[in-house]
């Protein structure tokens, strides 16, 4: 079985996987956003309209997790804001993040996973998105940009329509932690994963005081849902726990997976450069 590490800690990442067959954009020119999975849950039209606030992180800054199976200790991720790339003339947040598994699990099964995301320092959204899987056998490399304003992903042999403001995977958890969060709300991001459009919804459920390896935390709780390709099931929920702060720093993340639960669990972490 293959665990991506990486749908912790890009947390939109978390994707909840789905039997039901996936709706494709009608046409080249038009995009399916909402469909019927979200339909009995929540409205699009009663989605919180957020506005982002001060950003909290920046260059510099590097999270590490363990990534826990049950008791056993699986593997290590790392969520970094390496530095400020240049996009297209645009000053962009360069966001890495790694995941692989420790010598133990290597010799079951071997991950070396790096996701890549250059985010638009001004817009807060995504101008380019790589992934470089290292999973058992399997091997594979993808680099994929956006452009914002034509609303397209281009892919080196396709161009996909996006919605306005979209993010990747991995953008997608920095954007959330911009905004001034309240309990009992439920935020909607446009989000483009594997060639298809996604509806992001993220529940805002409460606030905990929680104690992991890096220390103790008060936190807000949420839950994103993302329909997508991935190894939850619908069953399984993933839950994160946010800094409730001007940071939103993520240092619990949560989930049952197809056998067993997975955790991922903040160790140490490194704050931004200063300005």
């Amino acid at each position: 079985m293959k665990y991506r590490w990486i749908l912790f800690v890009g947390l939109v990442a978390s994707t909840l996987s789905t039997s039901q067959a996936q709706k494709k954009a009608p046409s080249d020119t038009t995009v399916t956003f909402y469909d019927s999975l979200y339909a009995d849950e929540i409205e699009p039209d009663s989605f919180t309209a957020v506005t982002p606030g001060p950003v909290g992180f920046g260059a510099g800054e590097k999270l590490v997790f363990s990534v826990q199976y049950g008791l056993i200790t699986a593997g290590e991720a790392t969520l970094e804001v390496r530095n400020i790339a240049n996009i297209g003339g645009r000053p962009c947040y360069r966001i890495v993040s790694d995941a692989r598994t420790n010598d133990f699990f290597s010799k079951f099964y071997q991950v070396r996973d790096r996701y890549e995301s250059c985010m638009d320092t001004t817009e807060l959204y995504t101008l380019r998105y790589e992934k470089h899987l290292r999973e058992g056998k399997f091997k594979r490399d993808e680099t994929v940009d956006f452009d914002q304003t034509a609303h397209r992903a281009k892919y080196k042999d396709k161009s996909v329509p996006i919605p306005p403001r979209t993010q990747d995977v991995l953008s997608a958890l920095y954007y959330v932690r911009t905004l001034p969060l309240e309990v009992g709300q439920s935020i909607s991001i446009a989000n483009h994963t594997d060639r298809k459009n996604y509806p992001l919804l993220v529940k805002v459920h409460g606030r905990e005081h929680i104690k992991v390896d890096a220390g103790e935390f008060d936190c807000l709780v949420v839950e994103p849902i993302l329909r997508g390709p991935g190894v939850f099931t619908q069953k399984g929920r993933l839950t994160v726990w946010l800094t409730d702060d001007e940071r939103r720093m993520p240092v619990l993340m949560k989930s049952k997976v197809v056998i067993g639960h997975v955790a991922a669990v903040l160790k140490s972490y490194k704050v931004a450069d200063k300005k």
